[in-house]
């Protein structure tokens, strides 16, 4: 995928969305190190400097092919994680914090200045938008969308 600074974050947020993670091999011509780095953290397996070799191209798909296997799982678990809690709002993100952290509706509520009430309603609307049946399961989707450690 030719790299404009861009289109490789909209592609790992449409996979996440659709559920079809893809190894993703970047190039761009004399890219900054900085974006190479981030197309790497974004979710690309390798990175490619246009124009490249017929002979760099192959080893760069059997890498892909090779992490693929070994990472495919685990990232398509993230997107899918990620699009979920993308979801909730910045209160329903909030409250999900607190609850990560062990906090009881009291805590939170104090914490945020708002009521025990309030907070369970909001817990309930974050479980019904994540598609979560318990908290715990809430709490698991939250650490695979790697935004609780």
């Amino acid at each position: 995928m030719h790299d404009d600074g861009h289109a490789i974050s909209v592609l790992l947020q449409h996979m996440g969305q659709t559920g079809n993670w893809l190894p993703i091999i970047a190039f761009a011509e004399q890219p900054p190190i900085r974006r190479i780095v981030e197309a790497v953290m974004q979710g690309a397996v390798d990175y490619l400097v246009w124009p490249f070799a017929e002979a760099d191209l192959a080893e760069s798909i059997d890498i892909a092919d090779e992490r693929a296997r070994s990472v495919s799982t685990s990232k398509l678990r993230e997107a899918v994680a990620r699009s979920r809690v993308e979801r909730l709002t910045r209160r329903e993100r909030e409250v999900l914090a607190g609850v990560a952290g062990g906090l009881s509706n009291r805590l939170i509520g104090e914490k945020l200045k708002i009521s025990p009430r309030t907070v369970e309603i909001h817990r309930a609307n974050m479980l019904s938008k994540m598609g979560a049946n318990h908290t715990s399961e809430a709490i698991r989707i939250a650490i695979e969308a790697a935004l609780v450690n």
